[in-house]
């Protein structure tokens, strides 16, 4: 008879999953007219109107710095190409939110810029408002247009030069051949990675708080903390969830499509070299974006943090701490269940089980104010049985507490984790589990002696990369933390919300350098492949 606990195993993962989701979308049970009557009157046009522009906007934004920026690196040789090769991967330590209010603080109207020139110069207003709609979607698509970056160098690394050689039989010169041949060819690349970035602005919380736009998310977190409707939460996460499903469909659409195959290597690209002033062009195009997201807002949190250290309280120090043990722990649980889900698979290759899989992975694309909706739901509903049937006394059993945080972070960053370890045991011969077991071997055994071995590297560069993520979540660590919990992102939303941006500096500047390593090590990984 076979082992039913992998499936059971799978099932349990995918309910996680599904209970959430189900919850928010049976939102619509309970209405309060009297907010939905506000909600229509004012708000939901708005918040329709803000999302979709910042999905037009910030989509075309990504698609262009990432696609040129990965043309003139995979195609070219120019100054310190080598470095732009993998820096311009760098903005995705960058949390949105930091760089938000990190642009807010140099360019705004009371930012450093304009205040220099107003008190130096009388110069009133140096530089056109950025506090707007328009200077998030350009902080969005700097933060975000790395997801296009690395699949579209990866796109054209694998034609190598014959879109350049399709495009001169035509007679059309390089820049006509990159936009007439190589983006039409890298189409579904470059569509799987701007679907990747709008996914990101629909979760985004952080820098749509920071400059005052409305939308979902934002709707979100009001109607629960400020209206103290959890069902008007959850029908507005409800109706989000429709823009995540439509993006769903278009991700897998586009990854279905992505038919490239790379050239041996004696047929491998060279790279062409640029001359005159278009080497110095590339460089400063590429070196600009760099500056503008990466270089001038570490320099300015660099001078706020030198500035306020001598005032930071022992509250900063708390939230620094809590942060550490949360993403530590979070990250080995969560690598431990993507291990048994992987694991799992592997035991039980069957239809079902790949199905279980896949609906368990949904979470990376629930933003975290509607998965922070759809787990406090159940949860508060658990514990008004435990109450009513006088198991316990407490208002508060398991709601407010670390565990939701946890369960929170173990839907959402599964399929981040399950993808590291999923590809270390591809590369695990089925031929070791054989000879396991044709001695003996029990599965446990397998497990531990075998596969466990064989998977610290993927294990590690999964616990690392779920770290780094966790440490940087705001929106879900806000809504489902103890109440008197703050870690080193919530402590950042208290502090910009009151404008405080040199306090919030400190704190920005440790989750970034925490998200840098990764990052780097990761980029220097894909040049040597």
């Amino acid at each position: 008879m076979k082992n039913p606990l992998p499936t059971a195993w799978l099932l349990f993962c995918a309910c996680l999953v599904l209970i959430p989701l189900a919850t928010i979308i049976a939102g619509f049970s309970e209405i309060d007219y009297e907010i939905w009557q506000f909600l229509m009157d004012y708000q939901l046009p708005l918040l329709f109107q803000n999302t979709l522009f910042l999905l037009v906007t910030v989509g075309f934004g990504v698609f262009m710095l990432g696609s040129t920026t990965a043309w003139l690196t995979a195609m070219y040789r120019f100054p310190c190409r080598w470095l732009f090769s993998w820096a311009m991967m760098l903005p995705l330590a960058m949390p949105a939110y930091v760089l938000a209010f990190t642009q807010l603080g140099i360019f705004d109207y009371t930012g450093v810029i304009n205040s220099y020139f107003r008190d130096t110069y009388g110069i009133e207003t140096f530089l056109p408002d950025v506090n707007n709609k328009w200077g998030l979607a350009i902080v969005l698509s700097l933060t975000l247009y790395p997801y296009v970056y690395l699949l579209a160098k990866s796109a054209f690394m694998s034609m190598g030069r014959r879109s350049l050689e399709a495009g001169a039989s035509l007679g059309l010169s390089p820049w006509r051949a990159f936009f007439k041949v190589a983006l039409p060819m890298s189409r579904p690349w470059l569509m799987g990675g701007v679907v990747l970035a709008l996914m990101e602005v629909l979760a985004d919380f952080g820098a749509v708080s920071i400059f005052g736009v409305e939308t979902f998310t934002t709707a979100i977190y009001e109607a629960w903390f400020g209206f103290f409707s959890l069902e008007t939460a959850k029908q507005l996460a409800s109706l989000m969830i429709s823009f995540v499903f439509i993006l769903l469909a278009l991700e897998q659409y586009s990854r279905g499509n992505r038919k490239f195959h790379r050239m041996d290597k004696s047929n491998h690209h060279t790279l062409i070299n640029l001359k005159g002033i278009s080497k110095w062009l590339a460089f400063a195009y590429c070196g600009s974006i760099l500056v503008i997201a990466i270089i001038i807002p570490i320099v300015q949190l660099i001078a706020w943090a030198i500035q306020m250290y001598p005032s930071q309280d022992g509250e900063f120090a708390i939230a620094g701490w809590h942060s550490l043990i949360m993403s530590l722990v979070g990250a080995i649980v969560v690598a431990a269940v993507a291990f048994l889900v992987a694991l799992a698979r592997r035991i039980r290759p069957t239809m079902l089980s790949n199905a279980l899989v896949r609906i368990a992975t949904l979470g990376y694309a629930i933003p975290g104010t509607v998965l922070a909706v759809g787990v406090f739901a159940p949860i508060a509903w658990i514990d008004n049985q435990l109450i009513e049937f006088g198991m316990f006394t407490d208002s508060d059993i398991l709601k407010g507490t670390l565990w939701v945080m946890l369960i929170a972070y173990i839907i959402r960053f599964l399929a981040l984790g399950l993808s590291s370890v999923s590809s270390g045991f591809e590369r695990i011969g089925h031929n070791l589990t054989e000879a396991a077991q044709s001695v003996g071997v029990s599965q446990f055994q397998t497990a531990r002696q075998i596969y466990l071995p064989l998977l610290k590297g993927p294990m590690g560069v999964a616990m690392m990369m779920i770290f780094v993520d966790i440490m940087k979540e705001m929106p879900l660590t806000l809504m489902t933390r103890p109440y008197d919990w703050q870690t080193l992102s919530t402590i950042i939303f208290t502090y910009t919300t009151e404008g405080r941006f040199d306090q919030a500096a400190l704190p920005a500047l440790l989750i970034i350098a925490a998200g840098l390593i990764p990052i780097i090590l990761f980029s220097k990984l894909q040049e040597k492949s």
